[in-house]
């Protein structure tokens, strides 16, 4: 199984998906060198299943700092069992380890009903690899809260909701629907996550002299006496753009703007895109997301064929396991997109996709993220955008084509942005 496994990551290069995420790097692909990394994976047995108590991904920046936080403290995302909820970008408690009480997702009892995890990973000890390099859906399995709480893991990061009077409790012990809030963690200190984290980014950004992106794993499920157990998996360089210019993006007046937005990744000036790639707003349906990824994957690599940067609107979060958060795209499906613009729907705000990988893609790739709130000055000029003459129109989605650039302009300090209507 061990070789099977080593053998499928090589083969894995030779996927489409792997084939388009080269076209948008300046790597020369007869250069490049492989390795593979064997771990041990941290974690407890039960019964049939292997996972952590909790894993999860922390940056030294943090690119949508809210209250007394700053980008250079860093932000941290925690999921219940393996990684992989959070690295594909499911549903985390995100926090700032130097602030680790305030978490903006939970302000509310209905926001931490919607944005907290309901289901959790653990590594399959009766599963069988299959012959695909992406097979791993016997090996991984999806579990809900209750085997959790049967495992003795969620009394670590649960919270428990009261239907009778509207309230969500620290902890386990009462009856009432389960969530996961790391409450336990983050506000009693259970075990010290955070100043673990804030001492690690510090040191990691220290000694590579830049921001770095590390992945950990924690297990509390020890025996008596022995110390709890925090696997530090990967520490690496969190690629960013140059040293932050000082870039003006308040200075063109908001009739002359596409999008404008105060949570921004990315900083510097664009001005060589020539093509829209957006979600029609009038035709959205959350229940068929999936179709609409499949027609962004479309026009995606058409583009990339063409060698033609876009800019990329969506409702919603991009890169959503849940299809009714936003679109379920991977992302080479919308690697060619040079910007990309999250909108929320009219209905409720969705928080922005943080997932490990996507969020490294973007850094990686100096992609532009724009997160629009309507709460805020925010915005998106839907009406112009629908008045254009459109080069192509899929059933969800439509593709606009312009004879002067599209001029993109990011302030990295103030992590605020603005995108301007072609001349």
């Amino acid at each position: 199984q061990l070789l099977k496994a080593v053998k499928l990551v090589y083969a894995s290069t030779f996927y489409q998906s792997a084939k388009q995420y080269f076209q948008v790097t300046s790597y020369r692909l007869e250069e490049e060198k492989m390795a593979v990394v064997v771990q041990k994976l941290v974690g407890v047995r039960h019964q049939h299943r292997f996972y952590p108590d909790f894993a999860g991904v922390a940056k030294s920046n943090n690119f949508y700092p809210v209250g007394p936080q700053r980008s250079k403290d860093g932000i941290a995302s925690v999921a219940l069992g393996l990684g992989k909820t959070v690295v594909d970008g499911g549903n985390s408690v995100k926090f700032c380890p130097k602030y680790p009480n305030l978490i903006p997702q939970f302000s509310t009892v209905e926001e931490t009903l919607r944005n907290s995890q309901q289901s959790f990973y653990a590594l399959n000890l009766h599963g069988y690899l299959g012959d695909a390099p992406n097979s791993d859906d016997d090996t991984i399995q999806k579990c809900d809260l209750d085997t959790a709480e049967r495992d003795g893991t969620l009394r670590f990061v649960g919270s428990t909701y009261s239907h009778e009077n509207h309230t969500v409790y620290d902890g386990i012990s009462r009856q009432g629907y389960r969530l996961v809030t790391f409450a336990p963690i983050l506000k009693h200190r259970l075990f010290p996550l955070s100043e673990i984290l804030d001492l690690l980014l510090e040191m990691g950004s220290w000694s590579m002299g830049a921001p770095v992106e590390i992945e950990f794993a924690v297990n509390l499920s020890v025996p008596k006496n022995e110390p709890k157990q925090f696997g530090l998996l990967q520490m690496r360089p969190l690629a960013l753009q140059h040293e932050f210019d000082v870039l003006d993006v308040d200075g063109t007046k908001d009739s002359a703007l596409i999008c404008k937005s105060k949570m921004v990744l990315g900083n510097g000036l664009i001005d060589n895109i020539y093509d829209i790639v957006f979600v029609d707003p009038e035709r959205f349906d959350r229940l068929k997301t999936r179709d609409v990824a499949s027609e962004v994957s479309v026009l995606n690599t058409k583009l990339l064929q063409q060698g033609r940067p876009y800019l990329l609107i969506g409702l919603g979060r991009w890169g959503s396991l849940d299809p009714m958060l936003g679109v379920p795209v991977r992302w080479e499906q919308i690697a060619g997109a040079r910007v990309i613009v999250e909108a929320g729907f009219k209905d409720m705000n969705v928080a922005p996709s943080q997932g490990s990988h996507f969020f490294h893609n973007l850094t990686s790739f100096m992609v532009g993220y724009f997160t629009i709130h309507a709460d805020d000055e925010s915005f998106v000029d839907w009406d112009w955008l629908q008045q254009r003459p459109v080069c192509e129109q899929m059933k969800y989605i439509k593709h606009l084509r312009f004879e002067n650039p599209i001029t993109v302009k990011m302030n990295g300090r103030r992590n605020s942005g603005v995108i301007v209507k072609p001349e």
